[in-house]
């Protein structure tokens, strides 16, 4: 797969539009309807704002799509000529109204995941449920937001990149620890995240000692102190596409225990990113992490699935968990990130980003995979 490749903008967002309408015929949907959410950019490079006055883009199966948007709201959306038409709306208007105008009378519509309940109750209207069957986007969507081009790939990887300088600073002990709050530091990871050029951070975990038994621990007001884990998991939205790493350090020389279950955590995490290999199901990347898990007798101490897709959101399809048997296509993005847990002592958890290509699986990160000890 050629991750220089590049295409431009508007190209893109008209391949994506076409393999949404041959979607759309393979599904039976007359017309697709994407409100505030990640589809919207995905179709068009605009990212609405989630306000009351309602953003729509219409596409319908056999016509042009057509994006609405309040009136005050037209000037930061860029156009894509060919892609879709700009329809604003002034405030006296009824956007329902337009929305359904354009659309006409669907047996079939596709609504976005992320639309908001009272458009869709206000769609009701002007199409009852007893005339027009509604389905969910990802009818469309999640075939074409699943196997990523070489771009998105591209975006991943670079934003990999820049989250793996971190953990490299912190592994480096150029990141303090010892004495601070895990707030502090989430803190200080979330304006690093900023600093490596990422234009949004979703979430800076730091959890210490027995917190890091929670899997998604909040950040506290608890002081790190020598001689413990601190696992940190951090990740932002970096020109569209998201990043995702979890590393931990030991501050200190780690006891025999918290040694040995890392031993077997990293052998697992290992073994499951090679696992990634397309057709692989997705199941089959899950099962793999957890069998090495299992046998060294810590298996009801990985309370979680092994991953989780990854695109221009942070979760997404597919999911690396048993009952998915998904085989795994060139371009699928996911996490690989077992973890151990035990509640009241400690928590260790190990996360990259994968990509399955024909070539076999690609990690985006390379951030070191030990538990490295630090003195920060």
């Amino acid at each position: 797969m050629d991750l220089m490749k590049a295409t431009s903008p508007t190209a893109t967002y008209l391949d994506r539009l076409d393999r949404a309408r041959r979607r759309m015929y393979e599904a039976g949907v007359d017309v697709l309807l994407v409100s505030v959410g990640r589809d919207l950019p995905y179709l068009t490079g605009y990212e609405a704002m989630p306000l009351e006055r309602l953003t729509m883009l219409v596409v319908p199966r056999d016509g042009d799509a057509t994006l609405v948007v309040p009136r005050l709201e037209a000037p930061r959306v860029v156009e894509q000529p060919g892609v879709f038409n700009l329809l604003p709306w002034n405030e006296i208007e009824d956007p329902i109204a337009i929305v359904a105008a354009l659309a006409g009378r669907p047996a079939t519509v596709a609504v976005g995941d992320t639309m908001w309940a009272r458009f869709l109750v206000d769609l009701l209207g002007h199409w009852p449920s007893s005339s027009t069957r509604y389905v969910r986007s990802i009818e469309v969507m999640n075939v074409l937001r699943m196997r990523k081009d070489a771009d998105e790939i591209a975006a991943l990887a670079a934003a990999g990149a820049a989250v793996d300088r971190i953990a490299a600073e912190l592994q480096a002990g150029r990141i303090g620890l010892v004495g601070r709050t895990e707030a502090d530091i989430s803190a200080e990871l979330g304006a690093r995240i900023i600093a490596e050029g990422h234009q949004r951070v979703n979430f800076a975990i730091v959890a210490a000692g027995e917190n890091a038994a929670s899997p998604h621990h909040h950040a506290s007001q608890r002081v790190v102190n020598e001689g413990e884990i601190v696992l940190c998991d951090f990740g932002g939205t970096m020109n569209g596409y998201c990043s995702d790493i979890t590393r931990c350090v030991f501050l200190g020389d780690p006891p025999a225990e918290v040694a040995e279950a890392y031993a077997v955590l990293r052998e697992a995490q290992s073994a499951a990113v090679l696992a990634g290999t397309v057709g692989t199901p997705c199941e089959e990347v899950d099962r793999v992490a957890r069998r090495i898990i299992a046998a060294a007798g810590y298996g009801e101490l990985f309370m979680h699935r092994t991953g989780h897709g990854i695109g221009m959101e942070e979760h997404e399809d597919p999911y690396m968990v048993e009952g998915n048997g998904l085989p795994l296509e060139p371009g699928h993005a996911f996490s690989v990130e077992p973890g151990i847990y035990l509640p009241g002592r400690w928590g260790m958890r190990l996360e990259d980003i994968v990509v399955a290509t024909d070539g076999g699986p690609l990690a985006v990160n390379d951030a070191n995979h030990a538990l490295v000890s630090v003195d920060a």
